[in-house]
């Protein structure tokens, strides 16, 4: 099988001035959806929700910024290289099998967008034979832009980034768009795994969160259920940073492996981490299931010891 270090070498094997000329495009998309989202930023704007029942969150919010940014975006792309196809959310795909495909999502947590939350991002990602070689998080509001290019490192609004030195899946930050993404069964059970063996589970920064690894100010995102446009830009910009960022299985993201990964995707500050995440996301159904049965089971059996001890400490607390 190919290994994920041969497959970044095959999609980087084009020219490094090549990819810078594809980098630069990715930020000239950027700029066009900031003209378009801006104007609609906390005001009053229509919101439709789209429902898909057989997800854990069935409902997703759109709006005109959504659209309309996308659909500058996609016109760009038409333009400048009309062999690319164009993977995108509002929108959907066309020519996924060109040598380089374009992956769009105009506003990445649209519900911060619409409350007024600042932490929604536009991401723009270029595909070279389905792998990720440059991913673009492109904050509009705070004028914050990350970009990663593989072989050429991340930058944050120009400056180099690197990832957090943290080691220990004890210490680390972990950070979820919501804690409801995670499908009952197998996908809550290693979620709720996860919880308990890091220092602090957080919640509600989508694409934000990953770009705080890559700047080195959390080490750990793990979500579930995404779409092909949540999570490609993200890969190129954390991994560029220093960090792994994988399927919950450790596979590479790619257009190919979409719908086998399920959207389920952890992003690592470093490959120490990586690894214990790996011990627990990475276990089988069977497994996680029966350590989570286990653990029950141990907690009621032991349960009338500690209801026995409490009670010899309250009685020699009487007595005393």
């Amino acid at each position: 099988p190919t290994t994920m270090a041969n497959s970044k070498s095959d999609a980087a094997s084009g020219s490094q001035s090549e990819l810078k000329i594809l980098a630069s495009f990715a930020n000239e998309l950027a700029d066009a959806a900031r003209e378009v989202i801006l104007p609609y930023w906390r005001r009053p704007i229509e919101v439709v929700s789209k429902l898909e029942y057989d997800r854990p969150v069935a409902e997703s919010p759109v709006t005109i910024a959504d659209r309309e940014a996308e659909m500058a975006m996609r016109r760009l792309i038409e333009e400048r290289y009309p062999l690319h196809g164009i993977y995108g959310e509002e929108f959907g795909s066309i020519r996924t099998d060109a040598e380089y495909v374009w992956v769009l999502d105009p506003i990445d947590g649209t519900k911060s967008f619409i409350t007024g939350k600042p932490l929604f991002g536009t991401l723009i990602a270029c595909l070279h034979n389905g792998v990720p070689v440059v991913g673009l998080i492109d904050q509009c509001v705070q004028k914050e832009r990350w970009l990663g290019v593989v072989g050429q490192g991340a930058q944050f609004n120009g400056k180099p980034v690197k990832t957090s030195s943290c080691d220990k899946l004890s210490e680390c930050n972990m950070n979820s768009s919501t804690p409801h993404m995670f499908a009952p069964g197998e996908e809550e059970a290693k979620f709720q795994s996860m919880c308990k063996a890091v220092k602090r589970p957080l919640y509600g920064a989508d694409c934000y969160a990953y770009a705080l690894v890559a700047s080195g100010f959390s080490e750990l995102v793990v979500e579930a259920d995404l779409g092909l446009y949540d999570y490609c830009a993200l890969v190129p910009v954390v991994e560029e940073a220093g960090g792994v960022m994988t399927s919950w299985t450790g596979e590479q993201l790619t257009l190919q492996n979409h719908e086998k990964n399920q959207g389920r995707v952890v992003a690592c500050a470093n490959k120490k981490i990586h690894e214990e995440a790996m011990g627990i996301l990475g276990q089988g159904r069977a497994t996680v299931l029966v350590k989570r049965v286990l653990s029950s089971f141990l907690s009621v059996q032991m349960l009338p010891v500690f209801m026995f001890g409490a009670a010899i400490g309250a009685a020699l607390s009487r007595r005393s």
